[in-house]
């Protein structure tokens, strides 16, 4: 359970006196548990013994009075209240506020510069929570322990870490095994959380409408599932009395389910209520899809990381002005907006879900049906934060995630690298020689946003069909549809009737020709 600090102020990562540069090595992190620390916590201690010892009544036998005085108090059982989480993971509405991060990393499988960065971008996630990040710590070994994930020995050294940096969290940058998680918890004292939970809380907290609430609960309750806490099955408790036979023997006999179990079956059955609700809220989003494809309206597909200026891109591009926050995940619902191309035709950008390293595989499963947006695109304009130290680290995590969208393949695609603004001169000549192809913007100053949008309308699809006929005086509705969704390359009005000459789709060719007039 999270803890409460009314006069903690968690306004982010800056707080740390390590430098934000860098990621402090696990061994190199002196601990806490000097004489100073030892000393303090001395201190206090003798302050509790003379308080103790002046409470003590004088006018009573000393003996008789000790003993009275042990039978009226609680007896207390050593462990029991300093993980208060015991039968269930506790992950919707975290609050971190103090933060340690720790990660693993191994030569054989990354560099010492991508585990750092990693764990900044860790950092990041934390922030957005509501954390304040204390100290970050890497610990180079050849695979996490299967145990505690840093070994029995750095456990005992972070535990002294977290106790002097009065720390209430620790976040791990990998997904723990549920009893990898206790067991560091109960080394440690504290919370643990890994990097998907994280991710799960910061979606919570940023999910508005129906479906992305449904979908992000899904997610959470699927990460839940086989992290709760109890007895476990073998040794649940049985069906007392005639149900539970012979062979349980003395003390088999119980009430039945345990709350683990009853628990779990909750869980599943809630799971089940939320993939229904799911499913059926996809003829609606089906709808709207199939009124744009009948139409004939183009689709462009706004995808990228997390916080690399999608949504800012989109305003930029179709002249909104929605509201664009500063934070990872910030948007999770699915936004489409509408534009109009220079020869008068509309079409729409799809502004969807960012994406980040490792996403957890509930949340690809759970925003498998807004992704799909993406699939059912003419277009696809993947946006990198071209200011980041690792565009490219953040380009193959997209990338990697699009591969898992059946049909996103044969899609074509406009790399964009924004906030040049940002950037220094040799910083944009090595990413305009490494992606000649990409475009460089801004759509904080607007640098590039031409240019950019000519290529995205010379890409969209053209219209298949050119019509020419005799329209009615009375057909002003379709004729407006026609300059909406096809190109219009004449118009000769005539005592008879407007003679119409156009480039449109099938379903508009059909409409004109059932309307003209013979």
């Amino acid at each position: 359970m999270t803890q409460n600090h009314s006069s903690e102020d968690s306004t982010g990562i800056g707080k740390t006196d390590r430098p934000e540069s860098s990621v402090p090595q696990f061994e190199e992190v002196s601990s806490p548990s000097s004489p100073g620390h030892v000393d303090r916590l001395t201190g206090r201690s003798d302050v509790l013994l003379e308080q103790s010892a002046g409470d003590a009544p004088q006018t009573v036998d000393q003996v008789e009075w000790e003993e009275r005085e042990r039978r009226n108090q609680f007896r207390h059982v050593e462990g029991l209240g300093e993980l208060r989480d015991v039968t269930e993971v506790e992950y919707r509405k975290i609050r971190l506020e103090r933060v340690v991060l720790i990660g693993v990393w191994s030569n054989a499988r990354t560099r010492v510069e991508e585990a750092e960065e990693s764990l900044r971008e860790l950092a990041a996630l934390a922030q957005t929570a509501g954390a304040e990040v204390l100290d970050g710590l890497l610990q180079q070994r050849a695979k996490p322990d299967p145990a505690t994930y840093v070994g029995s020995g750095k456990a005992r050294e972070l535990a002294d870490i977290v106790a002097g940096l009065e720390a209430d969290t620790i976040i791990a940058d990998d997904d723990l095994h549920p009893s990898q998680r206790r067991a560091l918890e109960d080394v440690t004292k504290v919370k643990v959380v890994d990097r998907t939970a994280l991710i799960l809380d910061i979606f919570a907290q940023h999910a508005t409408s129906r479906e992305g609430k449904a979908q992000v609960e899904l997610a959470q309750l699927e990460y839940m599932l086989p992290r709760l806490r109890g007895w476990g099955g073998s040794l649940s408790r049985q069906a007392g009395g005639q149900a539970a036979g012979q062979s349980g023997g003395i003390g088999s006999r119980g009430p039945g389910e345990t709350k683990i179990e009853t628990d779990r079956r909750v869980i599943r059955h809630r799971i089940t209520r939320l993939k229904r609700q799911i499913a059926q809220m996809s003829p609606s989003r089906e709808v709207k899809r199939g009124s744009r494809q009948r139409f004939g309206l183009p689709t462009v597909a706004v995808v990228g990381y997390t916080n690399a200026g999608k949504s800012s891109l989109t305003n930029r591009l179709t002249g909104s002005s929605e509201l664009v926050e500063n934070a990872l995940f910030a948007t999770l619902d699915t936004a489409v907006r509408r534009t109009k191309a220079r020869d008068g035709r509309l079409y729409v950008y799809v502004d969807t879900v960012g994406f980040v390293r490792r996403l957890p595989t509930q949340l690809v499963e759970a925003f498998k049906s807004t992704l799909e947006e993406v699939a059912q695109a003419d277009l696809i304009l993947h946006v990198v934060d071209g200011s980041h130290p690792d565009p490219f680290g953040q380009i193959r995590a997209v990338d990697k995630v699009l591969a898992d969208i059946e049909g996103v393949g044969s899609i074509p695609r406009i790399l964009v690298f924004n906030k040049v603004d940002l950037m220094e001169g040799a910083a944009r000549d090595r990413l305009s020689n490494l992606e000649p192809d990409a475009f460089l913007v801004s759509a904080r100053s607007g640098t590039g946003i031409d240019d950019l949008r000519e290529r995205v309308e010379d890409l969209l699809p053209k219209p298949e069909v050119h019509v020419e006929a005799l329209m009615p005086y009375t057909s002003g509705s379709l004729l407006a549809r026609v300059r909406q969704f096809g190109r219009v390359t004449g118009l000769d009005y005539r005592s008879d009737g407007i003679m119409l000459s156009a480039d449109v789709d099938d379903g508009l060719a059909a409409a004109i020709l059932k309307e003209s007039i013979d």
